[in-house]
Formats: structure tokens, C-alpha cells, sequence
């Protein structure tokens, strides 16, 4: 039986630490990775491949919709501080979306079982 190597992404949830070391909160989203951990058990099977790739697909989608519409709106700013943390919050919510996206996407074809 072959592991599954999505559970690797829960070592990402190690940069919440950073967050600790640094007193930046903005780190503590990390730890949310953890929950990768929990398909350790899970079987690596075509089933699994295709629901990943369903999942990775929904996420890219986002991201083709998502980054466009945060360059745009941000380059309708007109100061350059406000600019910049316009920036940094759009691309941080567009990352949080994204990592949802595929979460949320690859339980719903997980927990549905079908291959269509």
C-alpha cells in the first residue's frame, strides 16, 4: 500500500511557529495544515489522484478569478500606502480562499465517492 503524499502538507503548519517566535499573528493560519495529518491513513488510489485534481482545479479557477480582480481594483487606489495594504490584504483573503477552495472541494468529492 502506498502512502499518501498529500499528508506531507501538514509539515506546512510548522511555519505556525513563526508566529510564535515573531509575535506575528498573521503566521497562525498555518496551523490549519495540521489537519493534512489526517489522511495519513487514507490509501493512495486513482480515486484520490482524480479527487485532487478536481479539488486543485476548483482552487485555480479562484485564482484566475480572484488575482485579476485584486490587481485591478487595487490600481484604482491612489495613494501608494493605501495601495500597498490594500495589496497585502487581497492577496492574503485570496490565499485563504483558495486553500478553502481546495479543502472544502476535495471532502465534498471525497465524501460524494463518484468518479464523474
Amino acid at each position: 500500500m502506498k502512502k499518501n503524499p498529500l499528508r506531507l502538507l501538514g509539515f506546512v503548519g510548522l511555519l505556525g511557529l513563526l508566529g510564535l517566535i515573531t509575535g506575528s499573528t498573521g503566521f497562525f493560519g498555518f496551523f490549519g495544515f495540521f489537519g493534512f495529518f489526517g489522511l495519513a491513513r487514507q490509501a493512495d488510489d486513482e480515486m484520490l489522484r482524480h479527487n485532487l485534481a478536481r479539488a486543485g482545479l476548483n482552487a485555480f479557477i479562484v485564482s484566475l478569478l480572484g488575482f485579476p480582480v485584486s490587481v485591478i481594483s487595487v490600481s484604482l487606489i491612489e495613494t501608494l500606502e493605501t495601495m500597498l495594504v490594500f495589496l497585502v490584504i487581497f492577496f492574503a483573503g485570496l490565499f485563504i480562499i483558495q486553500i478553502l477552495t481546495f479543502v472544502l472541494s476535495f471532502n465534498f468529492f471525497e465524501k460524494r465517492g463518484d468518479l464523474k
